[in-house]
């Protein structure tokens, strides 16, 4: 059960010896800004990350938000406003609505973020980059998916859980157990309970950690792509078709994207009009591509 919200912080132990923090602190990467908003969800990673955040010297704000999926979740709030006095940090909590139904998980975290301020950090580890790698891996994404997080809003990504949760420890932090976190509907909870132990056992090493590491590597190669990409201009049928067609197919990427990327057939069909071999195709969100006079020319939808 969580602590009641009147836990007097003095009871508490005292805080870690100053070395430990210090080698968290080290693998850490927060922005380059006096002033950071921290998502915190009450569970050791986010508490882990509210606890480095002001150990950096940076100004705190603790954000909490409230789904209402479960009984009892507004006194979670509770522990994350205790947590926040404890290492001096600016509390911010609100609740938001979200509706059962298909797709709960995306919808709360949509609404999540949503309700908190732009570039605010959250709490991933190096073992959620895994996880979203692997989950990348069987969705098809492709490189940019097995690049993972890039941590521009994530500063422990090369921290572990195991990590976390002794810090949370050592501070004497009461920390939240989310029960949807070992939900088997859910697929990255599969992942996390089946897959990778599976892959430790098979591969007799720390998969996690592996996986990780090829992200960042793999993060590198697409930033190169990415790269020698702008050079091209999308919307130049004859030059689209005369580059490389990795090159190609991340130019078509970046012009479509409204937000996030197209879909890989879509950018096969877009590849196929620059080439002549099509005037026109659909693409993502009902749009159109269309060549005329050797340009590639986007319509909107409607």
């Amino acid at each position: 059960m969580p602590p009641s919200a009147g836990s007097p912080a003095s009871a508490s132990p005292p805080p870690p010896e100053p070395a430990l923090i210090g080698r968290l602190l080290a693998r850490c990467r927060f922005p380059e800004r006096a002033d950071v908003d921290c998502a915190v969800s009450g569970g050791a990673d986010s508490l882990a990350l509210l606890v480095l955040a002001c150990a950096s010297g940076r100004a705190v704000t603790a954000w909490h938000v409230d789904h209402g999926l479960r009984a009892g979740s507004a006194a979670e709030a509770a522990v994350v406003r205790v947590a926040a006095e404890r290492v001096g940090a600016a509390f911010r909590s609100c609740t938001v609505a979200v509706a059962p139904g298909p797709s709960l998980e995306a919808r709360a975290r949509e609404a999540r973020f949503g309700a908190l301020p732009v570039g605010v950090l959250t709490g991933h580890t190096a073992d959620d980059q895994a996880e979203t790698v692997l989950l990348n891996l069987l969705r098809g994404s492709g490189l940019d998916g097995l690049a993972g997080m890039r941590g521009h809003t994530q500063p422990l990504l090369a921290l572990r859980r195991h990590e976390t949760r002794a810090l949370c420890r050592a501070f004497g932090l009461e920390t939240i157990d989310d029960p949807t976190n070992t939900d088997p509907a859910h697929r990255r909870n599969r992942v996390r309970a089946e897959v990778l132990p599976l892959l430790d056992d098979v591969a007799a090493r720390d998969v996690a950690a592996v996986v990780a590491r090829q992200a960042a590597l793999l993060r590198d190669d697409a930033d190169l792509l990415d790269e020698l990409s702008a050079a091209i201009d999308p919307t130049d049928a004859r030059a689209l078709a005369a580059a490389p067609l990795p090159l190609a197919r991340r130019a078509i990427r970046r012009w479509l994207a409204a937000p996030y990327p197209p879909a890989a057939d879509a950018v096969t069909r877009v590849l196929a009009v620059a080439g002549g071999e099509a005037v026109a195709c659909e693409v993502d969100g009902g749009r159109r591509v269309r060549r005329s006079g050797g340009r590639l020319h986007l319509d909107p939808s409607g």
